[in-house]
């Protein structure tokens, strides 16, 4: 067949044009000109006769994230002389981003783009039969696919029934914890006032925030200091109200609201007796005024900008959500309202579990759909991605232009190019540096096997970035890193799971679960925002509505989902 190559120049309203080409024809591909792969051979390049094929190729690419589509930076332009790939780069139409409606008239046309990260919405694409089983395109043509993923490539299967991998995991593989915000936080200041001693229970925790709070009960700008401060009147509830429930009480990782038990048996976290506790605890905090009375009211622009403001003492939060207050603390000189992450569990006993790895995080990735004309072609590309030539290129930028080697060969970046990737809004739009979500990467700490590493994020560079609260800190605790402060990660065995909140899950568990957290939500915020006395009762009405309404049969199902996950076991 004569190849085609089709570029297609998208706007918000010409999605159907996206829809209707493919990259290229099959007269460059040959399906039988592949060396098998030895471990000798599986490093970086794939050695099939037409690997050095470089005829240009344009693949078309629909990115349910971002808006950086441009191939015309420097990165790009890198990535196609190495592989003669072109991407035409479309995003949702839908103004927040959510490409739900875009997938379903993908689906309704039966038309698709060559290549695809739909993160949620892959699970419909996958019942609609528009995704190619990668596995025998990645044993030809994929060692460095396998490299990447190395034991953990059977957690990409899509389940024991079909275990097919029909997407790369974008979350970057290896990923080392280099920062943290711990199970909760408090302000650098707080913990300066008690000679840098870190709570390590709630009980400690509350007795240096009611502390810090006495002998500080105003900012300097005369307004009153508040202990503790959520943002729950929207999804964030799950983020600093129900998460750190887990996280605190259960010492429990990651796995949304949900417990695994050693059995691999799945429990709704929120009526542990655990968590009973703790939201017990925070029923008194409320009361007693340690925790804000517009925690459940107030929008999250109100919490932002209240916890920018530095006057919050505490807080339950995750690190990526509050990371904003902190740029802005710090512009303003109050390096020591930023906030330190804490090992804090309910009791003393437990350990902590901030640092433990999850292994990949699976369910969001790019696929390959059924509308692409070369395949091959396309897992190639991908490959190259994952080698470590693209891996360098695609987080590092060009040598000799936004990075340098020193003469011990270890690559450094300058002060003026570090201070642009943190300050303009678009950097990575210029450079191409880190620019295309879903791309399969490594994570932040990981290195070549000859020591480079992947991305900039290294130890030394989180360091050598530390604020002077941070750095202040540290000395005083007498530790190198904040991470010093909790258990890790090689205390804790790799699970034969991913992160259970990641997984693609048919709509109706979804719907299941989504009856759940609307029951759980305003349960909970009722709990906490009750008088102690009508704490046992609020509490019991949840359970017996949760229980009425089928938890004990969405547990069930969530079981029997994550039964079809597990690698490596015997379940």
């Amino acid at each position: 067949m004569k190849r085609k190559i089709i570029s297609v120049m998208l706007t918000g309203t010409m999605i159907a044009g996206m829809l209707t080409g493919c990259g290229s024809d099959s007269s460059s591909k040959s399906s039988s000109s592949v060396i098998s792969g030895s471990s000798e051979t599986e490093t970086e390049t794939t050695e099939a006769d037409e690997s050095d094929d470089k005829t240009p190729v344009t693949f078309e690419y629909f990115n349910a994230d971002g808006k950086n589509g441009n191939w015309d930076n420097p990165v790009a332009k890198a990535i196609t002389e190495a592989t003669g790939v072109t991407l035409d780069v479309s995003y949702p139409v839908a103004s927040q981003g959510d490409a739900k409606e875009d997938v379903a008239l993908m689906i309704a046309n039966d038309e698709y783009p060559d290549l695809i990260y739909a993160k949620s919405n892959a699970t419909d694409l996958y019942a609609a039969g528009a995704l190619i089983d990668m596995t025998d395109l990645i044993e030809k043509y994929g060692p460095n696919i396998k490299k990447m993923y190395g034991d953990e490539l059977e957690k990409l299967q899509w389940s024991k029934d079909d275990p097919g991998i029909y997407q790369l995991s974008y979350a970057g593989v290896n990923q080392k914890t280099l920062t943290t915000g711990g199970t909760c936080q408090i302000q650098w200041a707080a913990l300066k006032e008690n000679d840098y001693k870190y709570p390590k229970t709630i009980d400690e925790y509350e007795k240096m925030i009611k502390s810090y709070l006495a002998a500080h009960p105003k900012t300097e700008d005369g307004l009153d200091m508040i202990g503790i401060t959520m943002s729950a009147a929207d999804w964030h509830w799950l983020i600093t109200l129900s998460n750190p429930a887990g996280f605190i009480a259960d010492a429990a990782p990651d796995n949304g609201q949900w417990l695994i038990d050693d059995d691999y048996t799945v429990h709704l976290k929120t009526v542990t007796p655990e968590e009973k506790e703790y939201f017990r605890w925070l029923c008194r905090m409320y009361n007693e005024g340690i925790l804000d009375p517009n925690f459940a009211t107030q929008t999250d622009d109100d919490y932002i900008a209240k916890v920018a403001s530095g006057r919050v003492v505490a807080l339950t939060d995750s690190e990526w959500h509050y990371s904003q207050c902190e740029t802005a603390l710090m512009a303003d000189g109050k390096v020591d309202q930023t906030y330190v992450g804490l090992p804090v569990t309910l009791r003393e006993d437990q350990v902590c579990k901030a640092l433990l790895y999850q292994g990949t995080t699976v369910g969001y990735g790019m696929a390959i759909t059924k509308s692409c004309e070369d395949p091959v072609r396309a897992i190639k590309f991908m490959d190259y991605l994952c080698s470590d030539e693209g891996q360098i290129l695609y987080h590092w930028g060009i040598e000799g232009e936004n990075y340098f080697l020193d003469e011990n060969g270890k690559p450094y970046r300058t002060d003026e190019e570090v201070a642009k990737a943190q300050s303009d809004p678009d950097y990575h739009k210029n450079t191409g540096i880190d620019n295309y979500t879903g791309f399969p990467i490594y994570g932040a700490g990981s290195y070549t096997e000859d020591g480079f590493p992947y991305t900039p994020t290294t130890k030394e560079s989180v360091i050598a970035n530390y604020n002077e609260a941070e750095k202040a800190g540290c000395e005083a605790m007498g530790i190198e890193m904040l991470t010093d402060m909790f258990p890790q990660p090689e205390e804790f065995e790799l699970l034969p799971y991913s992160a259970l909140w990641a997984y693609q899950q048919p709509q109706e568990l979804t719907e299941q679960q989504n009856t759940i957290s609307d029951i759980s939500w305003p349960g909970l915020v009722k709990c906490v925002s009750g008088t102690e006395e009508e704490f046992d009762a609020n509490w019991d009405n949840l359970v017996n509505e949760l229980e009425e309404n089928g938890l004990a049969d969405t547990e069930k199902a969530v079981t029997e989902f994550l039964a079809t996950k597990l690698v490596n076991t015997d379940k």
